[in-house]
């Protein structure tokens, strides 16, 4: 059964959509998936056995990237074409079944994804990572005190808790009557968001700190979270990295909507913003910010806030 798999070319998108593919390779032990993806998610899907091909999809002006998907598609007759992009190419390509993800957009990613395939209850996001990862993963974070996962930087400035705040929380679940008493600290992040994160990284004793925000590919992030304890981060790719690692996530929102972008999983949460989303934004968002020059818009949520949250959702998770 040859499957082609039209995802995302976000890493937060592309780790929810796991969850079909996970579907898929349980139902159709024997399919074979070609993946097609943007090029920064695409080292996501490298490790799972099903998948014969990937292909990153780098956009090119006048909808290039899709012509170019086609003409290394159109010969290959499929047995079904997913496309949680929503795009045409499903209906220009030879298969005999054909699934692409509908307009409706008011409920959570993971269950949109799920429908496009007509699945229930929607299958867990999951990641799939090869021996190499899992042994430079135990050489980064080797054996030793519980480690605590920390992502204090987003995608956009907005998003981002302030780096104080993430060192007062880190220093209360840390400590004495914390949660991971002693607990060693790792900091993950792109190598483009090392400013944001160098004031984190530099508030944990440098002999509990691993300081790997920029030092490691996507699917050695991936074994490194199965190596933690408890993730906390903000909305981010990271975040649903680390719920669909199985770690216990707790995501920290305030201009994005959790209903619909919330880590997935038993072992996952959120804690908001006390100033709900639709107020921050207003009836004119174009008014209230300017996305390339506002700073966060985190400030409504209190550390203590965040450390409740997190002792809640340790005590579900370690119940």
């Amino acid at each position: 059964m040859r499957i082609l798999f039209i995802t995302a070319t976000r890493i937060g998108d592309a780790v929810l959509s796991t969850g079909l593919i996970n579907h898929l390779v349980t139902t159709y032990p024997d399919c074979r998936i070609t993946v097609a993806c943007g090029p920064v998610s695409a080292p996501l899907f490298g490790a799972i056995p099903n998948v014969e091909r990937v292909i990153p999809m780098a956009k090119k002006r006048r909808s290039g990237h899709w012509i170019s998907l086609w003409r290394r598609c159109a010969l290959t007759w499929w047995d079904w074409v997913i496309d949680v992009r929503g795009s045409a190419m499903a209906y220009f390509l030879p298969t005999l079944r054909r699934s692409v993800i509908g307009r409706d957009r008011e409920e959570h990613r993971v269950e949109r994804y799920a429908k496009v395939i007509g699945v229930s209850p929607p299958p867990l996001p999951r990641l799939w990572t090869a021996k190499a990862h899992k042994e430079l993963a135990a050489e980064l974070i080797p054996d030793g005190p519980p480690v605590l996962a920390v992502g204090p930087t987003a995608n956009w400035v907005g998003k981002q808790w302030r780096a104080e705040r993430f060192a007062e929380l880190i220093f209360r679940l840390t400590g004495e009557g914390g949660i991971l008493p002693g607990a060693r600290v790792v900091l993950f992040g792109a190598g483009n968001e090392r400013i944001a994160a160098k004031p984190v990284i530099d508030s944990v004793p440098e002999d509990r700190c691993i300081d790997l925000v920029g030092k490691a590919d996507l699917l050695t992030v991936a074994a490194c979270l199965e190596r933690c304890r408890f993730y906390v981060g903000n909305d981010s790719g990271l975040m649903h990295m680390a719920a669909a690692s199985g770690v216990p996530t707790l995501g920290l929102f305030g201009p994005s909507r959790d209903e619909l972008y919330a880590p997935w999983g038993e072992n996952s949460a959120v804690v908001r913003t006390d100033v709900p989303f639709d107020e921050i934004f207003g009836e004119n968002p174009a008014e209230n910010f300017d996305h390339r020059t506002t700073g966060t818009l985190m400030d409504s949520l209190s550390v203590d806030k965040a450390e409740q949250a997190t002792r809640d959702l340790w005590g579900r998770s370690h119940g």
